[in-house]
């Protein structure tokens, strides 16, 4: 299914019956990254999960959105749907919006299980902060040769080379328009959202997680209201999915 939320196209699908339940993916993923957990838990649960405006099958934002952009469009979706409120599987990407929506909008929202969420800024070491120094002097630099009429297109080419030299892989991934989203959803610090949220909530975390690192599971567990983590030892960001088995049966205890 196809509709029209916050001004953009979003793919939706419906499964089960049951307690109404959402799955919000991470950054970068799609649907077909919850089929193990959808194909387990829709015997028992009405499951609603969609792909992110930017992924999969839905549109992209009309403009560069920010977190706030994608909870409004998640809330605009369920009104759609007639879903008052629901609880909510959300991973990395997903949890910021989560969090966005369980801070902002409680009345939505039951029970939460965040599995490597993001939202929180990690304090940046002595190295990056001069990695970043070096890049707004060069990026300042070429945006003046730019400028220019004989070199500008040579600037223009450099400016994209110096982009792939000091980005993320998630950010080399996409081109420019979705790059001004992913530079607004990842500047974001929703750490003030932690203590707001009502909403019991169910913290699972792959222990060598290096995208989310656990200690940003054990902040949330400690400035949320009432929130416990379950950690997955050895494994990474995607503990979720690799141990989908053992994930499905914590959350069903936990729903």
């Amino acid at each position: 299914m196809i509709f029209t939320a916050n001004g953009a196209q979003v793919y939706c699908e419906q499964t089960g019956s049951g307690k109404d339940v959402l799955l919000l993916h991470g950054w970068g993923c799609t649907t077909e990254h919850f089929r193990p957990i959808i194909n387990d838990l829709q015997s028992d649960y009405r499951l609603t999960v969609i792909d992110f405006p930017g992924h999969g099958k839905s549109g992209r934002p009309p403009m560069p959105w920010g977190v706030g952009d994608y909870a409004r469009c998640v809330e605009e979706l369920l009104q759609q749907l007639h879903i008052e409120k629901c609880s909510i599987i959300a991973h990395s990407f997903g949890g910021r919006v989560t969090l966005h929506l369980a801070a902002n909008h409680p009345q939505m929202v039951d029970k939460l299980v965040l599995t490597g969420c993001a939202g929180l800024k990690k304090p940046q070491t002595e190295e990056q902060k001069k990695r970043s120094a070096a890049f707004r002097k060069k990026k300042k630099l070429l945006q003046g040769l730019a400028k220019l009429p004989l070199v500008g297109s040579l600037a223009d080419k450099a400016m994209e080379k110096l982009r792939r030299q000091y980005g993320s892989a998630d950010y080399n991934a996409l081109d420019a328009e979705m790059r001004q989203t992913f530079v607004k959803v990842i500047s974001e610090d929703l750490s003030p959202l932690l203590p707001r949220i009502e909403a019991s909530a169910l913290l699972i975390w792959g222990e060598k997680d290096q995208d989310t690192p656990l200690w940003m599971g054990q902040k949330m567990e400690k400035d949320m209201k009432d929130a416990g983590l379950v950690v997955f030892e050895g494994d990474d960001h995607f503990a979720y999915l690799r141990q989908w088995s053992r994930f499905v049966k914590v959350v069903r205890a936990f729903l």
